[in-house]
């Protein structure tokens, strides 16, 4: 099957995204002047944007492809959580957003003068057991609607139950590809895919030398976690995707690289909705990593259309 055709096959594919969900707020400015107070630049702010990040920019990435996206997540009772429900309504994400009153929407606000980031301000709280119980319940009636499943964890806590999530999906013949964060990864025992950056793979397995001791240590962990397969993202070095007995490797497509926050969340999300349209593992990397090119181009969270992934294609 042709590229082209595949991404025909895109708006059929129906989408679950679970995990944790935030706010990325930006302020850009003009910086002009040292402050008087301490040896820091005053940023004069001349305009604010809000995208959204984390989770939902996953669900955000599987919508501009064309899936039929669903997502679950937790914010809080504030404004962050308010903007967050809106922006997705109006991305057609259909979002369950659990509102927890104990806690604060997670938001990281970036302050950017002259084309970079000058400073990131985290507002983040751990949502509460009631609501993380009430969404597991939620999850399970939310599988049986979708073809595919995605747990992007961003170490927030929302996905405390994510080993039982795993388990249901599973048991629903679901494939679940998990983006992963700390150095626990028992945690993520039995699902299909996932997809850690060359950094985050070095916390858990240590160091590697060479490509074979990389792909040994990618056959171990796959081995003990019970994985189809192992996706490493590896910056100026592409990817790499380890499966039973074999690897494919993709170069780094990126013609300009402008900013790579949210490249992860576009790779997870075209490897998705890819494998749910049919895809095999070879064709669906070579599919994600164009896309991981095209977004790296752009500033900030950003997505690839269906049609600017043609047009790559």
């Amino acid at each position: 099957m042709t590229g082209g055709s595949m991404l025909e096959k895109l708006t059929q594919v129906r989408l679950l995204v679970v995990g944790d969900v935030m706010l990325d707020r930006y302020w850009f400015g003009e910086v002009s002047r040292i402050s008087p107070e301490a040896p820091v630049p005053v940023v004069k702010v001349a305009r604010m944007e809000e995208r959204l990040g984390g989770a939902a920019n996953v669900a955000r990435n599987a919508a501009a492809l064309g899936a039929t996206t669903a997502l679950l997540s937790v914010v809080g009772d504030d404004d962050a959580g308010r903007s967050l429900a809106r922006m997705l309504e109006e991305g057609e994400i259909s979002a369950n957003l659990h509102v927890d009153r104990e806690i604060d929407t997670t938001v990281k606000l970036r302050v950017i003068g002259r084309q970079q980031q000058l400073l990131r301000i985290d507002f983040e709280t751990t949502p509460s057991h009631e609501i993380l119980q009430a969404k597991l319940a939620d999850f399970a009636q939310r599988v049986a609607e979708s073809d595919v499943v995605i747990l992007s964890d961003y170490g927030k806590g929302g996905l405390t139950h994510i080993a039982e999530m795993i388990r249901i999906a599973r048991q629903a013949n679901k494939p679940v590809l998990v983006d992963p964060k700390g150095d626990d990864y028992a945690r993520y025992a039995g699902a299909t895919v996932i997809t850690p950056n060359r950094s985050e793979l070095r916390e858990v397995v240590g160091r590697w030398s060479s490509e074979d001791e990389l792909r040994a240590k990618a056959r171990k962990l796959r081995g003990e976690l019970g994985l189809e397969a192992l996706l490493v993202t590896r910056s100026e070095e592409g990817m790499t995707l380890f499966a039973d007995g074999e690897s494919y490797h993709q170069a780094a497509h990126a013609l300009e690289v402008f900013d790579v926050s949210g490249a992860g969340d576009t790779v997870i999300a075209t490897l998705a909705v890819m494998l749910a349209a049919g895809a095999d593992w070879a064709e669906a990397i070579r599919v994600a990593n164009i896309a991981a090119g095209i977004v790296v181009g752009k500033l900030g969270t950003a997505v690839v259309s269906r049609q600017e992934l043609a047009a790559a294609l």
